[in-house]
């Protein structure tokens, strides 16, 4: 019994020793928990991101998914030949945590470079330089006061800052230069990383409301929340020039290698800067998208046409961010969009579609909608018969919907032709994108001879990522 006891203290005193331990507390996102590198991406066709959703980095705007971050994403998953699927995070301490979980593959934060980081991960080469700025409010009669007079009231110089209270996000580089701050002025600043759910600009608008007196962030972030919150100035320098870029696990090498290869490239051509202007450059363009109610950053709507695409896809029993990522690939929700073979409306039919379906007027957006769901209910339940799964049945609908009918007939007949299983899309694809070889289409199972059918197969891979990234921002 002695011994029994003397054994439970000892575990329990090597607990109460391990949880006090910072190492042992934060050991398993230093290290990568993962092999995944180019290899494996690469083979398996597609590349893990990890975002912010703010201003600047991840957002969807009138039905289109933006952000500096994910535009060069998008990019980099071009030149890798694979497809970008996206996770949004937020915190930086956990965002390089689920990196080295393996839950991502590459930490799109724009990521100040600083020691203790290139313990936990591998950083790319740099973006771009930045420096930290504190975030503090005018006086309450700014517009009154001469240039002179504002100084005169604000923060001007580090020292200013013993005794104030400064928030910032937990594990930041602005947490640890203000530490460095408080021993170079001599004096304490108080540092509040308490929440875990602070975020930058949740940060910088509570200064402009007044909820707390200061923080801390990158020139090129605050400039571009100045220049919606007018209040806040951000013009008080506290840092050196910094490095400022992605991350990677420590034991991808091949993938590190890749990007640093392809940013070698994208910084020599114009579209580098030409994206960087769009969301650092553009304060007017900025305002619109933070203010925008067809912005995830503001509201919580995709289009003008929101309550008639829940209408239609309560009808189709679908859920309706999936009908507006079809309506955004048909026509940008433009309802007098016209394609070049004559499609026409918000779900662009063909006139003799639109006219089996019911639609006089294909401008009209209620009648292009209820048009374009009766097509959809019409190939769900064609494809119903044949595809009993779900998931697999609705990229029959969508390549049908796209290619027509009868092309989509044609590769399910090839497969069976070959031995191979015609309700799988993969396998059905596979034979559509072989209808532009004459050993398929002029086969005598076809009926619609040749198709250049990469564009169905794109459609369905445009429409379903861009549904997944709704679900991400926009509540159902």
């Amino acid at each position: 019994m002695q011994r029994s006891k003397k054994l439970v203290f000892s575990l329990v005193f090597i607990g109460a020793l391990l949880s006090c331990n910072p190492f042992a507390r934060h050991q398993p996102e230093s290290e990568p928990l993962v092999a995944i590198d180019l290899n494996e991406i690469k083979e398996r066709g597609f590349i893990n991101a990890l975002v912010d959703n703010n201003s600047f980095s991840y957002f969807i705007y009138k039905g289109r998914s933006m952000g500096y971050e994910y535009e060069l994403l998008k990019l980099l998953a071009d030149h890798l030949q694979v497809d970008l699927r996206i996770r949004v995070t937020s915190g930086i301490e956990r965002a390089i945590e689920q990196l080295n979980k393996g839950e991502g593959d590459i930490l799109a934060f724009p990521l100040t470079v600083t020691k203790e980081r290139t313990n936990k991960v591998s950083f790319t080469h740099p973006q771009f330089d930045s420096y930290q700025v504190l975030v503090q409010r005018k006086p309450e009669n700014w517009r009154q006061l001469t240039r002179d007079q504002i100084n005169a009231q604000l923060i001007r110089k580090p020292a200013q800052l013993i005794g104030k209270e400064i928030y910032v996000m937990p594990g930041s580089s602005f947490a640890q230069r203000l530490k460095h701050l408080s021993e170079e002025v001599g004096g304490e600043i108080i540092i509040n990383q308490d929440s875990t759910n602070a975020e930058t600009e949740n940060l910088i608008r509570a200064v402009a409301m007044g909820e707390i007196e200061y923080t801390v962030t990158d020139n090129i972030i605050a400039r571009v929340n100045a220049a919606y919150y007018n209040n806040l100035d951000v013009e008080t320098i506290i840092s050196l020039p910094q490095t400022i870029a992605w991350a990677v696990r420590k034991n991808s090498p091949g993938l590190e290698g890749a990007v640093n290869e392809w940013l070698a490239m994208v910084k020599k051509e114009p579209t580098f800067m030409v994206i960087f202007n769009r969301y650092f450059n553009s304060p007017r363009t900025s305002i619109i998208r933070l203010t925008s109610d067809y912005s995830s950053l503001a509201g919580n709507k995709i289009s003008p046409f929101d309550e008639l695409i829940k209408e239609g896809a309560n009808e189709l029993g679908w859920d309706w961010r999936l009908l507006a990522a079809v309506i955004y690939q048909e026509s940008r929700f433009d309802p007098q969009g016209e394609s070049w073979a004559g499609a026409k409306g918000l779900m662009q039919l063909m006139p003799e579609t639109a006219k089996r379906f019911g639609v006089n007027d294909p401008d009209n957006p209620r009648q292009s909608l209820r048009g374009g769901v009766r097509f959809l209910k019409h190939l769900d339940k064609y494809w119903s018969k044949d595809i009993q799964d779900q998931d697999e049945r609705l990229k029959f609908v969508l390549a049908s919907y796209n290619a027509g009918l009868t092309h989509i007939i044609d590769a399910r007949k090839l497969a069976e032709k070959y031995g191979e299983d015609p309700t799988s899309w993969a396998i059905v694809e596979s034979y559509l994108l072989k209808k532009s070889d004459s050993k398929y289409y002029r086969d005598p199972v076809v009926m619609a001879g040749y198709c250049k059918c990469e564009e169905p197969v794109n459609y369905i891979k445009a429409i379903l990522s861009r549904y997944e990234e709704y679900k991400l921002l926009i509540t159902a």
